[in-house]
């Protein structure tokens, strides 16, 4: 998969963006608050993925820009196709979102066509960060091999939802008298149906993420750690990928919802389930997140980005395009070189303020990005 030209205007502070990409690589260089991260999200939400940086619709307008407009071609192993969003700052609801022409009810509607991995500085935390960092991590790179897989994570969070809400009404009635267990029965069985179908795949490609990044890592501290992978769950002891979630899975899954009702009442909420799971890595035997220094930590993270690059690029058949913003200036030299030669094979974006990554640069194209203006280097 290979971005060929990039398009924006008025996204926030770029203006009249039209530039063509190298297939391999691409470097944007330019001094802090110029624009070069503001391209890269625009073409991860062409992705149909939420921003990186947490942007609400009104800011994708530039401060004093009337509308936003970006354009997105590409091409991949079957045909060159076009992505095109833009945003009117007096109708920011209405945003016009279109697919080779077509019109789109939203951008996440685009989620699945162009497959995008964008590694910033803060995903270099991922093994030491917050549980619901990982599981994002997780979750989303089962969505872009398993598109549906977002339905599961929708109706799993909605019926959690009034499951907690109808907890925290039972939890304010404990102190009059003893709250009706019966009324949880209908959200336990659909939680956990949902549940176990997302434990079930979590376990699967944590399992074979473990597999990549084992090697990946082992490669990078040559050969002197060896990293260890795998999905925990609050659930179960035990999951094989030869479970049945229908059945088996689902079974223990609603047990334990019914064992820990008095806990869930007392706490207002659900003490267990796969939105408190976590994924853990352990260097030599001891958890990273406790024990793990901090450039252990950055090289999980890098192994954990490039084996899921390596995962998506095998199961769909296409390599997805990287987009690295920043992410080289916050490494030493020896991971800098470890994460340009995984990636060999795919088109990157690189952001960097540095031009010191531009000498020895043997192909591949540089921009310069200045006050939200991009031009050929």
């Amino acid at each position: 998969m290979i971005i060929t030209d990039v398009y924006a205007d008025g996204y926030k502070n770029l203006s009249g963006v039209n530039i063509s990409l190298d297939p391999n690589m691409n470097i944007l260089c330019g001094e802090n608050a110029q624009g070069k991260t503001n391209l890269i999200e625009a073409v991860w939400l062409c992705s149909g993925c939420r921003s990186f940086r947490s942007t609400r619709d009104k800011d994708f307008i530039g401060f004093d820009r009337d509308f936003t407009d970006v354009r997105i071609d590409f091409e991949d192993s079957l045909r060159t196709q076009s992505i095109r969003f833009a945003v009117k700052k007096n109708a920011v609801k209405d945003k016009s979102v279109t697919l080779n022409g077509v019109k789109l009810p939203l951008l996440s509607s685009l989620f699945g066509q162009l497959n995008c991995i964008a590694f910033t500085p803060a995903d270099l935390e991922l093994s030491k960060g917050s549980p619901d960092n990982r599981r994002s991590f997780i979750d989303l790179s089962i969505a872009q091999i398993k598109p549906s897989y977002v339905n599961a994570l929708n109706t799993y969070n909605n019926i959690l939802s009034q499951r907690n809400a109808l907890l925290k009404s039972m939890q304010n009635m404990l102190k009059n008298n003893c709250p009706d267990t019966s009324m949880l029965e209908i959200w336990d069985g659909q939680l956990a149906a949902a549940g176990a179908y997302i434990s079930l795949l979590r376990y699967t490609y944590c399992n074979n993420l473990n597999k990549y990044t084992k090697e990946l890592y082992y490669n990078i501290t040559d050969g002197k750690e060896k990293l260890l992978l795998y999905y925990l769950s609050t659930i179960f002891n035990e999951i094989s990928e030869n479970s049945d979630y229908k059945t088996d899975l689902y079974e223990l899954y609603l047990s334990k919802l019914k064992k820990s009702i008095n806990d869930d009442i007392k706490a207002g909420f659900t003490t267990s389930g796969v939105h408190r799971d976590d994924v853990i890595t352990e260097i030599n035997g001891l958890l990273t997140r406790n024990f793990g220094s901090q450039g252990q930590a950055r090289s999980v993270a890098l192994a954990m980005k490039i084996a899921h690059a390596q995962i998506l690029a095998k199961e769909s058949g296409e390599t997805p395009v990287m987009l690295l913003d920043d992410v080289l200036s916050e490494l030493d030299s020896k991971r800098q070189k470890f994460i340009l030669n995984n990636i060999r094979d795919m088109q990157v974006l690189i952001t960097c303020c540095d031009d010191k990554f531009i000498s020895g640069l043997t192909g591949g194209k540089v921009f310069s990005v200045r006050e939200g203006r991009i031009s050929d280097l």
